[in-house]
């Protein structure tokens, strides 16, 4: 994927080594672009001092969107360093298989975290775990504050980081994200946007997360544009921080946006800076509320840790649709491996031929900018197959040839012999006024096959009756008769990773046997009864 005009992450952090202007903002303390480089400069030497030679020059980093994190990240391409990017909701033996994974020979971490790394085995040793705000870190980099700009060669293949998956289908993956992979879309996305100098990127995603860095650091580097800095997401500071630090520009993933919108309205919301709020996985209309709401343009587009796929959302993209798919990406049937014909919509807006319509959307031009998972072989052969990039999304394309999203393969249920999505179902539900999320699951028919079930999270002081939510069900036209849930279970909040995706197999594993209320529909027509 990488050309011979793309950048590396090096290029984009020397175009900036003499700008004197704003770079990096975080609380009350503001660094320069130039001062940034410095001291990143400082952290490559420092990094180059504790390398242990004869094995990978792998530095994991436990902390949260911090001023180091961003130093270190650019001191480890000028050091021809890996960043390994760990989870800090991560546990025991859960974060130490990350590490040894990850062929970490050095932690980078902060004191709330430290405690973490205690106990498990790392196969790091507790004096290669180092607290960015020790006073035995802060002298190593006093040290080398003089330390000469002299960047390691970087290509656009040569790897950067690894950046852990969210793991909602199973343990994490590590994936090698290069300089390309990641200055790439940052120069892409400050172009397509019209960033510049005059920007403020705020970015409030974890770090650890391949959107922060991808649609947030590389975006506001590649611009010139001031970086600011959130410790962690805040739905309730959002629009302070927006305001506070002059913010136009800022990324998502997953449900930021509902929560946003979920804070007290008041009459002055649109009275902010903010121009362009980009990020994946947003529901359709939580987009368009917090367009109107804030006053800003919301562009939801579509792509996954690995790169191998993408596609971008055109202003005449039809509610619902991702968008047109990129050249060499299709819809195969995964029985066949052929492609399948479009997608045949009724009247009422039901899809008519699921069947032969929804397969999976592979990339048959190559691996994009999938550069493989670090220590996983198996995982590298199944997603790249005969030089083609499976996906494991589902999806269709309709006649005018926009691209839907179905679910992933591991959420394809199997509903009295025939294959349903999960998305569409949540699209539907999540229609009503009163459900703020959903998730669609399927979970074990007594026979054979699945039942749908649906577990969801009601707005701030709203009641949903059995009868009142059959009713709006039996009102949506385009939701098909298989697609009508058996089970709903009310809860109070989803099964989410630290990138607020929703781990959709603790739901599937409790099933019915939970503590929340669940209702049962047990004939064919829409009347839920309580569950006991």
């Amino acid at each position: 994927m990488a050309g011979p005009d793309a950048p590396t992450v090096t290029d984009l952090l020397l175009a900036r080594a003499a700008d004197d202007r704003p770079g990096l903002r975080f609380e009350d303390d503001t660094w320069s672009w130039a001062a940034h480089i410095r001291c990143s400069a400082a952290y490559a030497a420092a990094l180059t001092a504790l390398r242990r030679p004869g094995m990978p020059f792998h530095v994991g980093i436990l902390a949260d969107n911090l001023p180091e994190f961003s130093f270190a990240l650019a001191g480890a391409a000028l050091a021809g360093a890996v960043l390994v990017g760990l989870n800090p909701t991560r546990r025991g033996a859960a974060l130490a298989r990350d590490v040894r994974l990850a062929d970490c020979q050095l932690i980078l971490t902060e004191s709330r975290h430290a405690g973490l790394l205690a106990g498990p085995d790392l196969a790091v040793g507790p004096d290669r775990i180092i607290d960015l705000h020790s006073a035995a870190w802060r002298e190593l980099v006093a040290a080398h504050a003089d330390a000469p700009l002299a960047p390691a060669p970087a290509t656009p293949g040569d790897l950067l980081m690894l950046i852990f998956t969210s793991g909602t289908s199973g343990d994490p993956k590590a994936v090698r994200c290069t300089h390309g992979k990641i200055a790439f879309p940052g120069r892409m996305l400050a172009d397509r946007f019209g960033l510049s100098t005059s920007d403020t990127v705020y970015l409030s995603m974890p770090m650890f997360h391949s959107n922060a860095i991808m649609a947030g650091w590389s975006v506001g580097l590649a611009a010139g544009a001031t970086l600011a800095l959130r410790r962690r997401f805040s739905a309730s500071g959002f629009l302070a921080d927006v305001r506070a630090y002059g913010a136009t520009y800022a990324n998502y993933v997953g449900r930021p946006l509902s929560y946003v919108l979920a804070t007290p309205e008041r009459e002055d919301d649109a009275d902010n800076p903010l121009r362009i709020v980009y990020g994946n996985e947003g529901a359709e209309a939580d987009i368009a509320r917090f367009a109107e709401r804030f006053g800003c343009r919301v562009i939801d587009g579509f792509g996954s840790t690995e790169g191998g796929v993408a596609i971008v959302r055109s202003p005449d993209t039809p509610p619902g649709a991702l968008g047109r798919l990129t050249d060499g990406t299709v819809v195969l049937d995964p029985n066949t491996g052929k492609p399948c014909p479009p997608a045949e919509i009724g009247p009422d807006g039901r899809l008519r031929n699921a069947e032969q319509a929804v397969g999976e959307l592979v990339n048959t031009a190559g691996a994009g900018w999938f550069a493989g998972y670090y220590g996983d072989p198996e995982a590298d052969a199944s997603r790249l197959r005969n030089g083609w990039y499976h996906s494991g999304d589902l999806g269709y394309v309709d006649e005018d040839g926009y691209c839907h999203f179905v679910g992933r393969t591991g959420d394809w249920m199997r509903v009295d012999g025939e294959n349903l999505g999960t998305a569409p179902i949540e699209r539907i539900i999540a229609r009503h006024p009163d459900i703020a999320e959903v998730a669609v699951y399927g979970v074990p028919d007594p026979t054979v096959g699945d039942q749908v079930m649906a577990a969801v999270v009601l707005r701030p002081g709203a009641v949903l009756d059995p009868s009142g939510f059959a009713a709006f069900l039996a009102a949506q036209p385009d939701l098909g008769p298989k697609q009508l849930p058996r089970y709903v279970r009310i809860t109070t909040a989803l099964p989410r990773t630290a990138t607020y995706k929703v781990v959709k197999r603790t739901l599937t594993a409790q099933g019915v046997d939970c503590a929340d209320p669940v209702w049962h529909r047990p004939g064919s027509d829409a009347v839920f009864h309580p569950l006991t």
